[in-house]
């Protein structure tokens, strides 16, 4: 049975402009377009541009963060699904950056493992370096999951929590990919940019669009926005049974610009088998 906890405010879930409306919106801001270069060099590029990104920022940019703890931390707990063992769960984290979010998880459960991931080279020195980084608690390693097979650094069937932030590029072959070294219950737990962000908003106004819902920044790096029905069938297609999906929506001022921000991010739990899921989820 799949355990309800108390629900966040109506004012978080339940934004006031759902998907299709975020969307109708955002057609009617189409500035005319402009020449920003193919999808396909900035998807070839990837590693380059974040590369460049690490290289100015370090591990500056992003601080701390403790939402995956907050909002499903019972899947790092060690009993899910019976699986508990002397050497606690196995994670996989897809994107992992410089570890902003795979130490707080390291340091609040001492038998989690973690698998971590990213294409930037730079991002994974960033992260060994970090004085946090245990060898034994970490595997931090250079993959493109687009291109690379991940078993060959993973044993299959192996993990039993991904988390990821996901490209665009090869969307279908990134989730084949994760499904080698998910254990047949494991779950994937999903936080991305959703429809109508305020970034994406503020990327539509510049001309910085490059394909449906695909933008660029000004540096090169880019970011997707997801709705609840492309994530959705997005997995379902690839055999997994949808535990959760919703947009969660939070109104940030900056009141030194005079600046009301409406960010919204959707987050999703995913299974790979009917495994009940813990108490915590969905949220």
């Amino acid at each position: 049975m799949i355990a309800t906890p108390a629900p966040l405010s109506s004012s978080h879930l339940h934004p006031p402009l759902g998907s299709f409306a975020a969307v109708r919106q955002l057609r009617r801001r189409c500035p005319p377009p402009v020449n920003l270069g193919s999808e396909e060099h900035y998807q070839n590029n990837a590693t380059k541009y974040w590369n460049n990104f690490y290289k100015r920022h370090k591990n500056k940019f992003f601080k701390d963060r403790h939402y995956l703890e907050k909002d499903w931390g019972a899947y790092f707990a060690d009993d899910l699904c019976g699986t508990a063992s002397p050497n606690g769960k196995v994670l996989l984290e897809v994107g992992c950056g410089a570890g902003n979010s795979i130490f707080p998880l390291v340091s609040a459960y001492p038998k989690l493992y973690v698998h971590a991931c990213d294409f930037s080279p730079l991002a994974i020195e960033l992260l060994k370096s970090n004085v946090d980084f245990r060898g034994d608690r970490v595997n931090a390693f250079v993959s493109d999951v687009a291109n690379d097979d991940l078993s060959d650094e993973i044993k299959p069937s192996s993990v039993d929590v991904i988390t990821l932030v996901i490209s665009p590029n090869k969307m279908p072959l990134i989730i084949q990919n994760l499904k080698k070294v998910l254990k047949p219950h494991g779950v994937v737990l999903v936080r991305d940019y959703a429809i109508g962000d305020f970034a994406q908003v503020k990327l539509q106004d510049r001309n910085q669009k490059i394909s449906e819902n695909f933008y660029v920044r000004g540096d090169g790096t880019c970011s997707f926005y997801f709705s609840e029905d492309f994530l959705s069938n997005l997995f379902s297609r690839a055999g997994f049974i949808t535990v959760d999906v919703n947009i969660y929506c939070k109104q940030i001022e900056n009141r030194s610009r005079n600046v009301t921000m409406n960010r919204r991010w959707i987050r999703a739990i995913f299974n790979n088998s009917g495994c009940n899921v813990p108490d915590g989820g969905p949220i």
